[in-house]
């Protein structure tokens, strides 16, 4: 096939997962957003704080049990069977070992947080550990070949039965013991939904010579891994040592709805960042191009999106999960100005990772981790919003330090950065000041809410339609092309 032929194939490709990037993020998004609400109607603060305590364990576990490979995995040129096996009883392996030195470090965990309770619900969670070990060979074939579809088709399905069991156990009074068995169901149900998908199952005799070959690799993605979820969590570690389980809830509510907001455009682009920016990396021009457009497609979505839930969050927290969460609030709020940046750090870090820039990308982590805890802990006197407001900073200043890696790595310029970036930034502040502006004298919340989500929505698609944006065209056109196609197909 001819050059043009494969860089038409790849586009296509790339559309194609961006599209049901788009579609799998939305609907899951969708689906945590009602089962969230009926949860959050029938928990208490303090029941989703003690669940919080335990989340970055269980993601640190995961980091360490993936230890990098899915990432190497996804970078092998010529994959072979061996390699997803050997990661596969690698992982598993690991995972067993975690699952078990958790489980006897239970007391010391229930200790620290002056929590009893937590011996035997961490005990409980970490049995994740073990079954989401097993997810990482099959998932990384899936994200090589770019089946985005089949990835979204199950998550949306194993999202829902898990939704339901968390609800249905929430309302029969099991308290936090429903959002435990909540994250368990959702993992098992994912793990065999893309076995039969991926169709590869492991295999006997095991032969680990691809882990040490990986090894060099893969173990600096583990560690960037770590600090990331670290840096990620370190706010509800804190404030779980320091301040009582309600206030930890709180903070977990806002945060919740944050990432779900920020993770709704950092999915879509992750599932074909790296695969594509792997197949280019041998030729800088269209590397540049590409990252981009890439970055142009999620400032697009980023923006608006993250703006504009902090725009509706105090109706939004009201009318969908009650009084009981209105100190979650302001913290939701602040938290979605940092959020609005954290999806570009997800084309950065795989634009390094596609280069094997793993050294790079570790050490560019240590060094936000590190800076992130000395804001945090240097606002402690100030309160607890204020080491919030630190933490969301951090998140949108850092982004240039990125940035003045990747210009040296793909002479991608911060003048570019500035020029993709700034007018949907410029223009997403603007269209959700007039929303504002325009809805103030609105009483009724219901009726506030629903106008302020429509009138920024309509006044955003009019400013890109007006200014004849050039994504904003290409999404328009790639929606009527689908459209197109699947009515000649019925």
């Amino acid at each position: 096939m001819s050059e043009n032929g494969d860089n038409q194939t790849l586009k296509q490709k790339t559309a194609q997962g961006l599209f049901w990037g788009l579609l799998s993020s939305g609907g899951m998004q969708l689906l945590n957003l009602i089962i969230g609400i009926f949860l959050a109607r029938l928990l208490s603060p303090a029941e989703y704080g003690i669940v919080g305590m335990l989340l970055i364990f269980s993601l640190i576990a995961g980091n360490l049990q993936d230890s990098g490979f899915y990432t190497a995995l996804i970078n092998i040129k010529d994959i072979k069977h061996n390699d997803y096996n050997a990661v596969f009883w690698f992982n598993m392996c690991v995972s067993v070992t975690l699952y078990l030195l958790l489980f006897f470090c239970a007391p010391l965990i229930a200790a620290f947080y002056h929590q009893p309770c937590l011996i035997k619900l961490s005990r409980y969670i970490f049995l994740s550990i073990p079954i989401s070990a097993a997810l990482i060979a099959p998932t990384a074939l899936l994200s090589r070949e770019l089946r985005v579809k089949e990835k979204a088709v199950v998550s949306m399905l194993a999202l829902s039965v898990s939704g339901a069991v968390g609800v249905i156990m929430a309302y029969k009074g099991f308290s936090y013991w429903s959002l435990a068995t909540q994250q368990i169901v959702y993992i098992l149900l994912t793990c065999v939904g893309r076995f039969i998908c991926s169709r590869w199952h492991p295999m006997f005799p095991v032969d680990f010579s691809p882990i040490k070959r990986m090894f060099t690799f893969s173990y600096k993605v583990l560690i960037t891994a770590v600090l990331t979820t670290i840096n990620n969590n370190v706010l509800t570690v804190i404030f779980g040592r320091l301040f009582p389980a309600a206030a930890v809830g709180n903070f977990t509510q806002a945060n919740k709805w944050n990432t779900m907001a920020n993770q709704l455009v950092s999915s879509t682009v992750a599932q074909v960042a790296q695969p594509v920016f792997a197949r280019i990396n041998d030729d800088d021009e269209r590397e540049r191009r590409v990252f981009g457009k890439m970055l142009r497609f999620t400032a697009f979505l980023a923006f608006p999106a993250m703006f504009g839930l902090a725009l509706i969050a105090p109706q939004f927290i009201l009318l969908a999960i009650k009084e009981k969460w209105v100190e979650c609030i302001p913290l939701l709020q602040i938290l979605c100005i940092g959020g609005a940046f954290v999806p570009f750090y997800t084309l950065y870090q795989n634009l390094f990772l596609s280069y094997g820039k793993s050294n790079t990308y570790m050490w560019l982590c240590v060094g936000q981790i590190i800076i992130m805890l000395v804001a945090v802990l240097a606002c402690h006197s100030l309160g607890f919003t204020a080491m919030v407001i630190a933490f969301a900073s951090i998140n949108v200043l850092w982004l240039l330090v990125w940035q003045l890696f990747a210009s040296r790595l793909i002479g991608y310029r911060f003048i570019d950065m500035l020029r993709d970036l700034l007018p949907f930034l410029f223009i997403a502040l603007v269209v959700m000041g007039c929303t504002w502006l325009v809805t103030q004298h609105i009483h009724n919340m219901v009726f506030l809410l629903v106008n302020r989500v429509l009138i920024a929505a309509a006044l955003y698609a009019m400013v890109m339609k007006l200014l004849k944006a050039k994504i904003f065209e290409e999404c328009v056109d790639f929606i009527r092309s689908r459209y197109k196609k699947d009515n000649i197909q019925s």
